[in-house]
């Protein structure tokens, strides 16, 4: 029959089935009465040819149903029927159906709430027309680290370069935004004209920067993010041409960003406001500050290696016209690497772990389904045989198993999609503030299929194989298997999965017990400083009001006077950069009797403008020399601190107190070295040693406008926070007071990304192990009740209870103890993947290698109890009586 002719006859038995089976009734009569003819025709009487035929063919009803089964039309109704089945069973089976959709729904979810989360920064292009065109530059140091440039190196090269349609340097700016509602900090950032251009995005109102913008005295122009047009303004329309007044200055919006846009070099920033550098490059200017980061976009063709090759061309041939200072000398080449690299690179580690976490947690969910499927078949063995006995074939038996694999599957991921939906929420309540592309972490279309498709191989795997390997031994196994013997394949397959699952765990324990080891280590490094009792808190002046440098000093020596004076202040200061907050702000330094920078090092050191009291309120220790002080004046001699590092790095074979340096270029005046300090954590607690160089505030060539408060309290720094905030505003009511925090949650903070990490470890290496210990007691249950005749025989014959729940107890220990071999052999070797995010722990740790067994082991021991305890208590008379 052709297809056609069998897809119709499909279609019509499926519309009309009783005229169907009416004509297929008719055709078989019609059949065996031919047959019958033919045996009366060759000499048989009709009764013995009628016999003879039924005999061969089988009853005409029979014949009918085998005729249609070999139907195509058949299959949706025996799947429906199957299903139906497979619902009943499950409904009578409440417990094994709850654990068995619990173990799917936490692999599924959790397999789909990290899927969520790497998907934007590992696996989807950047939001951005062409977005693999989009590169960042960077300076590099001597030892390929890279770090900012400066803006003379982005002139350089937008003069010189043909490999970019356009170039744009950023710098975060925090200005106050003032107007009808409260003053509000926000986060900016200032940018060259071809910032929008260069990702590819532009304005959904008004229009973008353009050059005329970025230049000194241009006229004051911002573009609004479309949340703070939102937030701050009510979405009205006529905000484009109106004035905004930022830092006590009249700001005219020209442009408002789409909703949709995303900006992935500085996700907090809600405006943009133009650079306005000076391009003439003065020596000594901030235009030569390694400050700004650079981003390009390349032409159509050219390939980033191209780029790169083109950049350290340019770095290595200075040419006459265009200046470069010492310090931007681009000795050591650029790094240029695709933008979607540059934001994935800091998290790309720990990401692929918790991938590779939650593979293995969906490898176990896997696993001790497939466990709990044989265990529940393995008492279905009668069924199975009668089933085998009225004439089911193996493919029947196969089908009917494996649609109930397949609908386990699909409420496990109905119920994994709502444990997503509370992963992702927690997932992101722990994430860090600078993971990339937050808000881009949903669960979408995409994350919809990827559940599917778990949900797909999942049922499929693990029906198939449960079916096959409970179907493997056709009708003569099936009676064998309902015999009242010990099945020992079965019960070595469950015990196999048990293995496995405990190893997968060990696995997870061990990585989970490393971080957990390194985040010990990382908390206990000292920063440098005493962080307790210490409460800190970011102030603002604004430009307007406070417009001269001697005018801003004398607000913050008021402001600081005033916070000293409340009780419960031990000490107070400032400085212009906090440690652990993320502030960077480094300076070319130049010593007088050392005027060469060693190898080993970039020139350039952390510039920390401080008041005095600053180092003693947080008690940075003093390694020489003397401290700052109030005799550090605007008159004074130019004095400053050095840390150690810079000491021995600069001054190796001399004393740094006496010693001579400028900060920044030839026209910066000299300044003496007074004292060594201690070294500071300034960026985060795992970095190495930094150069640090300390000025009294007072004799800075210029007066910063934003520092941080540090005052130390007689008790809780966070009671007595919003005291010191208002003490500060009693003397300028109008000036920001933002970012209030304690110096110990500082330190908590700087570690939440490896905190983040350890969290989303941990969490997967308990769930493994309760995976592990769900499937160990699974097995011994079904061990004791198959073996309830070897167990009773044991004590007619004198075993005591505690040899028979020590009996237990082996079986269990030897099952726990092959899959902890199995797996430390298994984490030596994955741990290696890990290796980038510990710290001061090597992967081959003593304490976490001997922790882990211990740990397995307890929980082991209590997963045994309750099947030792019901062994123990088989009575064997009842037993032998029975049997």
């Amino acid at each position: 029959m052709s297809l056609w002719r069998r897809l119709r006859q499909g279609v019509f038995v499926l519309t009309r089935r009783e005229q169907a089976d009416r004509e297929l009734l008719d055709e078989v009569a019609h059949f065996f009465d031919e047959q019958v003819n033919e045996l009366v025709a060759g000499g048989m009487t009709p009764a013995e040819a009628r016999r003879i035929t039924r005999l061969r063919l089988g009853e005409p009803g029979s014949v009918r149903e085998d005729v249609r089964a070999a139907a195509w039309e058949m299959a949706p109704g025996t799947v429906l029927q199957d299903l139906r089945l497979a619902v009943r069973r499950l409904r009578r089976n409440p417990g094994f159906t709850v654990v068995t959709v619990l173990t799917l729904a936490l692999g599924i979810g959790a397999s789909t709430t990290v899927f969520s989360a790497a998907r934007p920064v590992l696996f989807e292009p950047l939001p951005y027309p062409d977005a693999d065109r989009v590169v960042t530059i960077q300076d590099r140091t001597a030892d390929g680290i890279g770090y900012d440039v400066t803006f003379g190196t982005y002139r350089e090269f937008g003069v010189r370069s043909r490999s970019f349609e356009t170039l744009a340097v950023m710098r975060p700016w925090q200005p106050v935004l003032t107007g009808r509602a409260e003053p509000e900090r926000l986060d900016a950032q200032r940018v060259s004209a071809a910032f929008l251009r260069t990702l590819g995005v532009a304005p959904v109102a008004g229009r973008d920067f353009a050059e005329s913008d970025d230049r000194p005295g241009a006229a004051n122009v911002v573009v609004l993010s479309h949340g703070l047009w939102q937030r701050r303004f009510n979405g009205e329309h006529d905000v484009v041409g109106r004035p905004i007044v930022l830092d006590d200055r009249p700001h005219t919006v020209i442009g408002i960003m789409p909703a949709t846009f995303e900006n992935v070099l500085s996700p907090s920033a809600e405006l943009w406001v133009p650079l306005k550098y000076d391009p003439s490059l003065p020596p000594d200017g901030r235009e030569w500050g390694h400050h700004l980061r650079m981003t390009g976009r390349l032409r159509g063709g050219v390939a980033v290696a191209d780029a790169k090759r083109e950049l350290d061309r340019i770095a290595a041939t200075p040419v006459s016209d265009i200046a470069r200072v010492p310090w931007a000398a681009l000795e050591h080449g650029l790094l240029v690497n695709p933008l979607r690299d540059d934001v994935a690179g800091p998290v790309r580690p720990a990401l692929l772990a918790i991938i590779g976490a939650v593979a293995l947690l969906l490898v176990i969910a896997c696993v001790n389904v497939t466990s709990l499927l044989l265990a529940h078949g393995a008492r279905r063995r009668g069924e199975m045989a009668v089933r085998a006995a009225l004439g089911a074939g193996r493919g029947r038996l196969v089908a009917q198993l494996f649609v109930e694999g397949v609908l386990l599957a699909c409420i496990g991921a109905a119920a994994g999609i709502a444990v997503a939906r509370l992963g992702l929420a927690g997932l992101i309540a722990l994430s860090p503030p600078d993971l990339p592309r937050l808000n881009a972490i949903r669960l979408d279309g995409p994350v919809f299929f990827f559940a599917v498709g778990v949900t797909t191989a999942i049922g499929v795997i693990v029906g198939t194989f449960v079916a096959l390997y409970q179907t493997r031994r056709g009708v003569r196994g099936a009676a064998v298997q309902h015999s009242t013997r010990l099945t020992g394949a079965g019960t070595r397959a469950r015990r196999a999965l048990v293995v496995v699952e405990i190893s997968l765990a060990v696995i997870l324990l061990v990585a989970g017990g490393l971080l957990v080891r390194s985040m010990e280590r990382l908390l206990d490094v000292d920063p440098g400083y005493e962080p307790d009792r210490v409460v800190t808190m970011r102030v603002q002046v604004s430009p307007a009001r406070y417009a001269t440098d001697d005018a801003v000093r004398q607000y913050f020596e008021r402001s600081l006077e005033a916070v000293r004076a409340v009780p419960g202040v031990a000490s107070a200061g400032y400085t212009s950069l906090l440690p652990l907050t993320g502030d960077y702000f480094k300076f070319g330094v130049f010593a007088e009797s050392a005027p060469d920078v060693g190898a080993d090092e970039d020139g350039s050191a952390f510039r920390y403008a401080v008041t005095p009291g600053y180092l003693e309120t947080m008690r940075i220790p003093l390694r020489s020399g003397r401290l700052l002080s109030e005799h550090d004046a605007r008159t004074a001699t130019a004095s400053v601190l050095i840390n150690e590092s810079f000491a021995r790095r600069r001054f190796p074979d001399a004393h740094a107190v006496g010693q001579r340096i400028r900060l920044g270029g030839a026209g910066q005046p000299w300044s003496t070295v007074v004292g060594v300090v201690a070294d500071v954590k300034q960026l985060s607690l795992a970095e190495g040693e930094q150069n640090a160089v300390y000025l009294a505030a007072a004799q800075t060539p210029f007066a910063d406008r934003v520092l941080w408060l540090v005052a130390r309290t007689r008790g809780d720094p966070a009671v007595l926070a919003p005291t010191i905030r208002e003490t500060i505003w009693s003397v300028d009511a109008d000036q920001s007071v933002s970012d209030i925090a304690t110096m110990r949650s500082l330190i908590v903070r700087s570690a939440a990304a490896r905190r983040f990490t350890l969290i989303i470890m941990q969490t997967f290496a308990l769930s493994a192990l309760l995976l592990a210990a769900v499937g160990l007691y699974g097995v011994l249950a079904g061990s004791v009740a198959e073996r309830v005749r070897e167990i009773g025989v044991r004590s007619a014959l004198g075993a005591t209870r505690i040899d028979i729940g020590a009996l237990i107890f082996r079986q269990a220990f030897a099952l726990a103890g092959l899959g902890l071999i199995i797996g430390i052999a298994g984490a030596l070797v994955s741990t290696r993947l890990a290796e980038s995010l510990l710290f001061g722990v090597s992967r081959l740790d003593a304490v976490t290698y001997a922790g882990v067994p211990l740990l397995l082991l307890a929980v082991c021991a209590c997963a045994t109890l309750i099947p030792a305890w019901r062994a123990a208590r088989i009575d064997p008379a009842v037993t032998l009586r029975s049997d």
